[in-house]
C-alpha cells in the first residue's frame, strides 16, 4: 500500500460500513497510468506523500480574507465549520444551509446521499471520500422557494504546521420550482501543501434553476480532487461556471444526468495553467430524456511549465430524441514548455438530435497581436489583452452580477500569472 493511502487510512473514525468501504478502496489502490481516466494525470509523486488528518476544530485567523464576501455565507476552515466567520443572515424562507457535521449531530435521516458508493477503479478518491468524509455543506430549498441574494460557500486552507488532508461531502437539493444563486470560493492563506478531497451531489427537481459559480484559487502547493454528480429533472436548468485558477494539482470530474424532459445544462469553465500547475477537468454529460440540451464552453491557457488536461464526454442515450448538445474547447498555448491535452468525445444512440463538438490548441493570433502593436501597445500588454479576452467568453453562462464577480477573480489570476 502506498504512503498516501496508509496515511489517509490512519485518519479513519467511522462505522463498520464505512470501514468496509475504506478497505475496498485500499485494496483497489491508486489507478495506474494505463487507466485511461488517469492517463494524463499520473499519481506517482502524490502516492509517495503522507498527510495528517485535519484537527477537529479550526477558526479563521484573518477575517480580512473574506471581507469582500457578503452574507449569507458559510465558511469552512481546514475542512471544519467556522461559526464565527460564517454569517447566514438574510436567508430567505424555505432555504436551509447547514454544515454536514450539524446535520449528522442532529440525527438527520435525510443524509442518505452519504450512502452513495463508487466501484470503478478510477473512482478511488470518491471511494475514499465515502469512507472518510465527516464535514461538508448541505443546502436545501423547499418547494417554490426563491433565493434572491447569492449564497456564498467559502472553503479556506489555512494551517501551516503540517501537511493535512480533509474530506468533504456536499449536497445541494433544489425542490420543484425553486431558484438559487450559489458561489463557491476556494481560497488559501499561506503555502502549505494540503490535500482536499471533495464530492458534491446536486439534485434539481422539476422546474428548478441553479446558477452556480465556483472559483478555485488555492495556493501553489495544494492538491484538490473534486467530483460533482448532478441530476436534472423535467424543465430543470443548471447554469455553471468553473474557474480553475490555483493549486499545484487540481482535478474536477463534473458528471450530469439530464433525466427529465426539457432539462437544460450550461457548464462553462476556464483552466488557467501557469508555473508548474497541473489542471485536469473531466466532463461526463448524459442525455437520457427527450428534448434536453447542453452547452459546454471551455477555455484553457497553458503558460510556463504548466499542464492542462480536458476531457469532454457527451453521451446521448437511446430514446433521448430532440437532444441539442454542443461542446467547444479552445486552448491557448503561451509557452513551448507547457502542455495541453484535450479529448472531446461524443456518443449518439438516439435519432433526431443536434450535436457538435470541437477542440483546438493554438497560439495567439498573430494578426490580432500585430494590430494591437501597430496601435502602439507593447507586446506584453497586447498579449495580456488577448489572453484576457480569450478567457472571458465562458463567464456568459451566469447572470450579470455573478459574471462581474467572476471577472474580478479572473483578472486577478491573470495579473498574478503575468498575463494581464
Amino acid at each position: 500500500m502506498t504512503a498516501l493511502l496508509t496515511s489517509l487510512a490512519e485518519g479513519f473514525n467511522g462505522s463498520a460500513t464505512r470501514r468496509a468501504e475504506l478497505d475496498a478502496a485500499l485494496e483497489a489502490g491508486l489507478p495506474a497510468a494505463r487507466n485511461e481516466a488517469w492517463k494524463y494525470t499520473p499519481l506517482k509523486a502524490l502516492e509517495r506523500r503522507s498527510f495528517q488528518p485535519a484537527p477537529g476544530v479550526a477558526s479563521l485567523a484573518d477575517h480580512g480574507l473574506i471581507a469582500h464576501i457578503p452574507a449569507p455565507r458559510l465558511v469552512l476552515v481546514d475542512g471544519r465549520l467556522d461559526p464565527a466567520a460564517s454569517d447566514l443572515a438574510g436567508l430567505e424562507a424555505g432555504v436551509s444551509v447547514q454544515a454536514l457535521s450539524q446535520l449528522l449531530a442532529n440525527g438527520d435521516d435525510q443524509a442518505r446521499f452519504l450512502g452513495r458508493r463508487y466501484d470503478k477503479a478510477e473512482e478511488i478518491f470518491a471511494r475514499l471520500n465515502g469512507a472518510l468524509a465527516d464535514e461538508g455543506v448541505v443546502v436545501r430549498l423547499e418547494e417554490n422557494a426563491r433565493a434572491e441574494a447569492p449564497l456564498h460557500l467559502v472553503f479556506i486552507a489555512q494551517a501551516e504546521q503540517a501537511e493535512l488532508a480533509w474530506h468533504l461531502r456536499h449536497f445541494i437539493e433544489l425542490r420543484a420550482g425553486t431558484r438559487l444563486q450559489l458561489v463557491e470560493h476556494h481560497l488559501q492563506q499561506g503555502t502549505a501543501r494540503h490535500l482536499v478531497n471533495s464530492v458534491a451531489h446536486v439534485h434539481l427537481a422539476a422546474g428548478a434553476t441553479l446558477e452556480h459559480a465556483r472559483v478555485q484559487a488555492q495556493g501553489d502547493g495544494l492538491t484538490s480532487f473534486l467530483r460533482t454528480d448532478a441530476v436534472l429533472a423535467r424543465d430543470a436548468r443548471y447554469h455553471r461556471v468553473d474557474l480553475e485558477l490555483g493549486a499545484a494539482l487540481s482535478r474536477h470530474e463534473l458528471n450530469a444526468r439530464l433525466e427529465g424532459n426539457n432539462a437544460g445544462l450550461s457548464a462553462n469553465g476556464v483552466l488557467l495553467g501557469s508555473g508548474r500547475r497541473h489542471i485536469d477537468t473531466r466532463l461526463g454529460i448524459e442525455h437520457i430524456a427527450r428534448d434536453t440540451a447542453c452547452e459546454l464552453l471551455w477555455r484553457g491557457v497553458g503558460a510556463e511549465r504548466s499542464k492542462v488536461v480536458f476531457h469532454g464526454g457527451i453521451n446521448i442515450r437511446a430514446g433521448a430524441d430532440g437532444t441539442n448538445a454542443n461542446l467547444s474547447n479552445k486552448n491557448l498555448l503561451l509557452s513551448a514548455n507547457a502542455e495541453i491535452d484535450t479529448q472531446p468525445v461524443l456518443v449518439i444512440d438516439a435519432d433526431e438530435v443536434q450535436a457538435a463538438h470541437g477542440a483546438t490548441v493554438g497560439q495567439i493570433d498573430q494578426n490580432a497581436l500585430f494590430y494591437l502593436r501597430s496601435r502602439g501597445i507593447p507586446a506584453a500588454s497586447a498579449q495580456a489583452m488577448l489572453s484576457a479576452a480569450f478567457c472571458s467568453e465562458p463567464l456568459a453562462a451566469v447572470n450579470e452580477q455573478l459574471r462581474a464577480a467572476l471577472a474580478g477573480y479572473l483578472r486577478s489570476a491573470l495579473e498574478k500569472a503575468g498575463m494581464a
